[in-house]
């Protein structure tokens, strides 16, 4: 049987790839804050096929408590995967005003996940089988005026998974990466972005991505174009440019 561990379930991203995952009839455990959302949501993806189903409080700052979970997710019978959708995108111009929150969105979007992997890995590495999701952002790709520091921790997180897939790999693991642009969440609420895709589109971009054993994959589509296109404009001229 396969099982899934999903880190910020309830977020919009997340929330359509539990239920292709539902309806393939994976067993799911949902890892979030909001214990309210997550009954609504486990009874959702009960109804929709998921054969197991269940709930667990998970914080992605108390690393005190990922051992115990880690010691869980070891004794799961079936083929274990996880996907990482945790992240938080506070505004530059919150971070400017209040520079201590540089330290958030670091841990929220890098050395939180990064942590918990580390632990998980070698679980995996014995077994010799499983997939493991990350979910970056295209931000990571190159240092824009407007989100940084956002971008640095999804930097960092990228270059993680790509050592994680270079250890994994080796041993039957699939590691991905997924780079998203905007997409239409509560995130990006009120917002006019370009090329913003559903919640719905990147899970099935994610869901091929598993298919083919792709290690990354950008979503929507297009931004594998787009930000090959940015990342090779020399610096004199990017610093010119408001992107």
């Amino acid at each position: 049987m396969q099982y899934w561990i999903v880190l910020g379930a309830t977020s919009g991203m997340a929330r359509p790839f539990l239920r292709r995952l539902a309806i393939d009839g994976a067993a799911l455990i949902l890892a979030g804050r909001d214990m309210e959302e997550l009954d609504a949501l486990a009874k959702d993806c009960h109804l929709r096929g998921a054969p197991k189903v269940e709930v667990i409080p998970f914080d992605i700052r108390d690393d005190a408590a990922f051992p115990a979970l880690v010691q869980k997710l070891a004794a799961v019978e079936g083929v274990l995967n996880l996907a990482c959708f945790v992240g938080a995108m506070p505004e530059q111009s919150a971070i400017d005003a209040d520079p201590a929150l540089i330290d958030a969105v670091v841990t929220d979007n890098f050395t939180g996940p990064a942590k918990f992997l580390t632990l998980l890995a070698p679980v995996l590495e014995a077994r010799g089988e499983g997939t493991i999701i990350g979910v970056g952002s295209v931000a990571g790709d190159r240092g824009r005026v407007g989100n940084y520091v956002y971008g640095a921790a999804k930097a960092g997180f990228a270059t993680y998974l790509s050592g994680l897939r270079n250890r994994l790999g080796r041993k039957g693991v699939h590691v991905m990466t997924v780079k998203p642009g905007p997409v239409d969440t509560r995130m990006t609420a009120g917002k006019k972005l370009p090329f913003m895709a559903s919640p719905e589109t990147v899970a099935e971009d994610i869901m091929g991505g598993i298919a083919r054993g792709a290690n990354v994959v950008y979503t929507a589509k297009i931004w594998y174009f787009l930000m090959a296109v940015i990342r090779a404009i020399p610096e004199p001229i990017f610093k010119k440019l408001s992107i």
